[in-house]
């Protein structure tokens, strides 16, 4: 499925008319339709603004997954894993002072 699939499904669940997200991202109803029927490509930064607007991923728009949703699917353990080394320290500390308070 190519992205521009993708935009015309995301617009449909969304309720939406050409001309709302032809407003929603700053062009013209016939510029959008365009990107939607796949004849003209639609640039980087109105992707992300409709990824933005739809709560999904660019991979999702992109069809790369179809998870629209790119957390949803992870566990504590990979949230934990993608944290910095400094925020890994302060959830660790927050835990401790939570256990902390639990015990007195």
């Amino acid at each position: 499925m190519g992205y521009y699939q993708r935009l015309k499904d995301l617009k449909e669940d969304a309720d939406l008319t050409q001309k709302d997200v032809a407003e929603i991202i700053g062009v013209s109803v016939n510029h959008y339709g365009k990107y939607e029927r796949g004849e003209t490509d639609i640039p980087f930064e109105k992707v992300i603004s409709l990824a933005e607007y739809y709560g999904v991923s660019l991979d999702y728009i992109a069809g790369r997954t179809n998870s629209k949703n790119p957390n949803e699917n992870l566990t504590i353990s990979d949230i934990y894993n993608k944290l910095s080394e400094r925020d890994k320290g302060k959830l660790e500390l927050f835990a401790e002072m939570l256990m902390d308070k639990r015990l007195t």
